[in-house]
């Protein structure tokens, strides 16, 4: 699968950053809230996530992004329309950048992301839980970076995202081995990286 889905960064056109969502109402609560049915309309940014988002934007460091391309989730519009804001620059919403979908975990305590996790490191097209396969997230989310790819040339495109598939991507185009996505450094809230290391 990894020959399908690596990227080979000299070959693209774009430069890309990654940010995770601020600190949420879900994370607030404690809860896996990952349908879109309940992340579209509500569990947006709590107010340690506004704040989270204030301070990167204070201190930011990486390229000014020329246009943010974000889940549709609330807590990761929230997170790009106030970068968007802040630079002057263009956003749009991309459903291909949502959160996984944790299928009968859904609202449960977050601890049980755990038991997922367990999962993946057997296998990275499992649906136990009727969870969505790391393999499925992966392929969804390189095919963002790629479309942006056919359509733009040349930009710094920022992509607001969840954390599972941030780092389920950030393993993709690496060839990084999909079963062990979660050895890699969690990205902590309002967190940005470079999708390739320069």
């Amino acid at each position: 699968m990894s020959d399908t889905l690596s990227l080979d960064p000299s070959g693209c056109r774009n430069r890309y950053l990654l940010m995770r969502h601020g600190h949420s109402e879900a994370n607030r609560q404690g809860r896996i809230i990952s349908s879109p049915g309940q992340g579209i309309a509500s569990f947006g940014l709590s107010p340690q996530g506004r704040k989270e988002v204030d301070d990167i934007l204070e201190t930011w460091h990486w390229e000014v992004p020329t246009h943010v391309v974000h889940s549709d989730f609330l807590r990761t519009t929230q997170t790009a329309v106030r970068v968007a804001e802040h630079f002057g620059v263009t956003v749009t919403p991309n459903p291909g950048l949502r959160e996984r979908g944790f299928g009968e975990l859904e609202g449960e305590e977050d601890a049980r992301y755990a038991d997922v996790w367990a999962c993946d490191a057997v296998d990275a097209s499992h649906a136990r839980f009727g969870v969505e396969p790391v393999e499925a997230v992966a392929a969804r989310m390189v095919a963002v970076v790629r479309e942006l790819e056919r359509r733009a040339a040349g930009g710094v495109v920022l992509l607001v995202s969840h954390g599972d598939p941030l780092q389920i991507l950030l393993s993709a185009v690496t060839g990084f081995d999909l079963r062990r996505h979660r050895d890699r450094s969690p990205l902590r809230p309002a967190e940005v990286v470079a999708l390739f290391e320069s």
